[in-house]
C-alpha cells in the first residue's frame, strides 16, 4: 500500500497578486456553469464519455481515495487540503505531479489526489496523463477509451473527444493510451500547447493535475513546466538516491514547489504524520 509518509514542504515565502478569474467561461464536455465558492453538485456528462470502474481492480492497484473511511484515504484528504489551501493563496490551476526517477508512485499519488479533490463540492478536477513514455493512468483505473491523447495528438480527435468520466463526480480524466514515440517532440508540439491552454481557460473552479515523467531520465516533464502554475514532487523512499533528489529539486522553480511527498509500498498502513 502506498504510504505517505511525508507532504507538502513550507514554500518560500513568495505574494503573487491575486487574479480574477472569468467565471463565465462554460467547460466544453459538461453542461454546466460555475461560480466561484459555490457547490457545484452533480454534473450531467452528457458529452463526455462515462466509464464505470472496476472497484476490485481499483482495490488491486491501490486506488483507495473514493473509500471515505480508509485510512490511505484520509492521508490523501490531509494531502489535498494543504495542496488547495497553497493553490489558492497563489491563485494557481495547474498542478504538475512529478519524480526524480521511475517507480516511485507517481501515477498513483497523481490518480488518488485528484479523486479526493473531486471529493469536495467547490471543485472539479481534470487529469490528464502527459507521461507519454509510460502512460499508466487509463490501466490504474481500468478505463479503455476509445479515443485519447494519442488521437489528438494525430489530429484524428478534438479535446471533447478525449475526455473521460470515470464515474466520480466531478473529476474527467484525459488519458493517455498506450507509449508516444519522439515524446519530446510530442510535448513541445503546437498542438500540445493549446491544449494545454485551452484546458486552462474552461472555468475557474477546476484544477488540473499533470501526471509528467520523471525528471531526471529525459526532458520531458521540463519541457511542460513552464506552463503549468506549481509542482509536486513525489519520492519513493528507497527508490531515488540523496543525490537523485537533489538534482531533481534543483530542476524545479522553488517559488513554484509545493512541496515533497514520500511514498513507499508497505502492506500495512500504521500512521501517516506530516
Amino acid at each position: 500500500m502506498e504510504k505517505i509518509k511525508a507532504a507538502i514542504a513550507k514554500v518560500k515565502s513568495t505574494k503573487s497578486e491575486s487574479a480574477t478569474s472569468d467565471a463565465s467561461s462554460k467547460p466544453v464536455a459538461e453542461k454546466t456553469v460555475v461560480k466561484a465558492n459555490q457547490d457545484i453538485g452533480n454534473i450531467e456528462y452528457t458529452n463526455t464519455s462515462v466509464v464505470k470502474l472496476n472497484p476490485a481492480h481499483l482495490e488491486r492497484n491501490r486506488i483507495v481515495s473514493h473509500l471515505s473511511h480508509n485510512a490511505n484515504a484520509g492521508a490523501f484528504d490531509s494531502l489535498r487540503t494543504q495542496i488547495l489551501q497553497k493553490m489558492e493563496e497563489n491563485n494557481w490551476q495547474t498542478i504538475a505531479v512529478v519524480s526524480p526517477s521511475p517507480n516511485s508512485g507517481k501515477s498513483l499519488v497523481s490518480i488518488n489526489l485528484a479523486i479526493s479533490i473531486a471529493r469536495q463540492p467547490q471543485k472539479t478536477v481534470l487529469l490528464a496523463d502527459f507521461d507519454f513514455r509510460k502512460p499508466r493512468v487509463a490501466s490504474y483505473l481500468g478505463i479503455h477509451a476509445k479515443q485519447s491523447i494519442n488521437d489528438y495528438l494525430e489530429g484524428s480527435a478534438e479535446i471533447e473527444d478525449i475526455l473521460v468520466n470515470p464515474d466520480i463526480q466531478r473529476l474527467v480524466v484525459m488519458p493517455t493510451m498506450h507509449r508516444i514515440g519522439d515524446a519530446s517532440e510530442a510535448l513541445s508540439s503546437s498542438r500540445i500547447t493549446t491544449l494545454v491552454e485551452e484546458l486552462k481557460a474552461r472555468y475557474d473552479s477546476r484544477v488540473i493535475i499533470f501526471d509528467l515523467p520523471p525528471l531526471l531520465n529525459v526532458d520531458d516533464a521540463m519541457i511542460l513546466l513552464p506552463q503549468v502554475d506549481c509542482v509536486l514532487m513525489v519520492v519513493g523512499n528507497g527508490i531515488s538516491t540523496q543525490t537523485e533528489i537533489e538534482d531533481a529539486l534543483h530542476l524545479v522553480p522553488q517559488d513554484r514547489l509545493l512541496g515533497t511527498v514520500f511514498n513507499k509500498s508497505e502492506e500495512e498502513i500504521r500512521r501517516y504524520y506530516y
